[in-house]
């Protein structure tokens, strides 16, 4: 088998599959890409049993047939390559040999057969919505999502489709995170919880424009389409928790205060308090938000004040610094907005401008105030 490929066009599409590939595998099939030739279209492969991704790539070729390549060695030599036509030669015994203009590399390829079959695509419903509305989604949920073995359900992101609308949950029990899209329509009431790695590997894959991708799912697997790229992930097989028990419906005092400033003053302020807990105090009156929070093991305290608008009574209520920041990553407008009620009550931040068809709302519950 012979094919003729461009270096560079096949490191581009390489790596964007390659980091399915475990560092540590239980199979050393698994380290490898699965490349297949059909029709001069190069078909690779990577799966570390949970998720496989799948990129072509059109290549000179008048065989068919496939091999298994191990990645690391590849990967090392391809990004090594100045941009140039390499030929692969794969003999029966799958010996690889790679010629460049002034070069010959051989590697020792393996028994495609012993490849993990991909999973088939039965029984699936289908929906479309633009690749950058996706990536957004991921970007504003992920990092909530929860690192706790112990809790399945938490350790990816929920998926709750309607006809008209899909939303996308994460939690991890400090926080929870709901970003709802009303210009998608979805065939019918559903809902999964799809893992954070192959999340992380779409974001990464995926381009923020407005291509339309295909999204399918059935019981057990999500199907993600996007021009060449394929991915393929199983779902997490758990209930996630009922999350609209846990959002306050009535958070009387309303706080805006600038999300720059806001998140400034955190990062100076947070780093003198706990290294465990985080913790920075927010006391509000009037048109006045301080900041405080302190480390009593160094002797430690940080104090910062700044302009808000506020409606409410003077409230005192802490939060974990860290969390804050990541949340106000999320939201992007200049402003945001933070409906509080009692120092034992969740907040619940929001941005103050948002798109008509997207709503985002950030859940973060308070800390004990050390007082």
């Amino acid at each position: 088998m012979k094919f003729i490929v461009s270096s560079s066009a096949l490191l581009k599409q390489l790596q964007q599959i390659n980091g399915v590939i475990s560092a540590n595998t239980v199979l050393p099939i698994l380290e490898d890409f699965l490349f297949e030739i059909e029709d001069k279209k190069l078909s690779v492969a990577a799966t570390d049993l949970e998720t496989v991704m799948r990129i072509v790539i059109d290549v000179e070729s008048k065989d068919s047939g496939k091999v298994c390549i191990p990645s690391r060695i590849l990967m090392d030599s391809l990004k090594n390559i100045p941009d140039q036509p390499l030929t692969f030669n794969i003999d029966k015994n799958f010996a690889v040999e790679i010629t460049t203009d002034n070069g010959k590399y051989k590697v020792m390829g393996e028994n495609p057969d012993n490849f993990p079959k991909e999973p088939v695509a039965d029984d699936t419903n289908t929906f479309t919505m633009s690749s950058g509305a996706l990536v957004t989604a991921i970007n504003k949920t992920l990092f909530a999502v929860s690192n706790d073995d112990l809790r399945p359900a938490m350790t990816g992101v929920f998926f709750e489709l309607n006809n008209d609308a899909i939303q996308f949950v994460a939690t991890d029990a400090h926080r929870l995170i709901s970003y709802k899209k009303s210009d998608v329509s979805c065939p019918q009431t559903d809902s999964f919880i799809v893992p954070k790695k192959p999340l992380n590997l779409l974001k990464n894959a995926l381009p923020d424009n407005t291509d339309e991708l295909s999204i399918s799912y059935n019981s057990n697997h999500l199907f993600v389409t996007h021009g060449s790229t394929q991915m393929i992930c199983r779902l997490i097989d758990a209930r996630f928790p009922d999350y609209k028990v846990v959002i306050p419906l009535d958070n009387p005092y309303k706080l805006v205060v600038n999300k720059n400033d806001f998140q400034g003053a955190l990062r100076r302020v947070s780093v003198f308090s706990n290294k465990s807990t985080y913790q920075v105090a927010l006391s509000i009156s009037g048109n006045e938000l301080q900041l405080s929070s302190q480390d009593i093991d160094f002797s430690f305290e940080g104090n910062e004040r700044m302009n808000c608008q506020y409606d409410g009574e003077d409230l005192q209520i802490a939060f974990n610094a860290k969390f804050l920041i990541e949340i106000l990553n999320a939201a992007e407008s200049e402003e945001v907005k933070i409906e509080l009620s009692t120092p034992t009550r969740a907040g619940i931040i929001r941005p103050v401008e948002q798109d008509e068809n997207e709503d985002l709302l950030m859940l973060v519950m308070p800390l004990m105030l050390n007082n």
